[in-house]
């Protein structure tokens, strides 16, 4: 079976607005590069998935994808998570594509061994795993077999949206709850969570 990694970016130096308050737009910028370095360079040691693909409409984001390898698609049209997750969705049933993983790429404690927990708790299809955010309100990984199984419902209420629309058709669902993927950067408080995890990981 072929597993593809689907990653949706938006505009490095327009994304995390919400932080605009704590960081500056410079900084913002620098954050959404290295959290996406470190999503695609996790993802580059994960053997069980097959091949990653960036979607954006932003040039800068789709140009660092393609310095780590992988395969790019540029949103284009009315802008929106939902719509990009669609088209890209499209591309990969092209290639006869039977699992995919979506990821966004603000996880920054992301590690190869959580992707290959997701991948694990997979059934035979039609199944999904999905692992909340911190809150158990947005959906921070969502592996989906077969692609296509689900209309994305991404944004407040995404978790419990595409659990509901899963099991109305018929599907396996496992809930993944690992720390380290549920801490994702949106708000002033998750980056402050961010800040005191990594004093503890570095502290003797």
């Amino acid at each position: 079976m072929s597993l593809w990694a689907i990653i949706p970016v938006k505009p490095l130096r327009r994304g995390k607005s919400r932080l605009a308050g704590v960081l500056s737009e410079d900084e913002r910028s620098l954050l959404n590069s290295t959290m996406l370095g470190n999503v695609l360079l996790t993802l580059s040691s994960v053997p069980e998935v097959d091949e990653v693909l960036v979607v954006s409409r932003d040039t800068a984001a789709l140009a660092m994808a393609r310095e780590y390898g992988v395969r790019t698609l540029q949103e284009d049209g009315k802008p929106g998570l939902n719509l990009a997750l669609e088209r890209a969705t499209i591309v990969v049933q092209k290639y006869a594509v039977q699992e995919i993983l979506i990821l966004p790429a603000d996880l920054p404690l992301i590690t190869v061994r959580d992707v290959q927990e997701v991948i694990r708790m997979a059934g035979p299809a039609p199944s999904i795993v999905i692992a909340p955010d911190r809150r158990n309100n947005g959906t921070n990984a969502l592996y989906i077999s077969p692609p296509g199984l689900l209309q994305y419902a991404y944004g407040p209420g995404s978790f419990q949206r595409h659990v509901e629309q899963a099991e109305q058709r018929g599907a396996r669902v496992e809930v993944c709850k690992l720390t380290s993927l549920a801490l994702d950067l949106d708000l002033p408080e998750d980056l402050e969570l961010l800040r005191q995890i990594q004093a503890v990981q570095i502290d003797p």
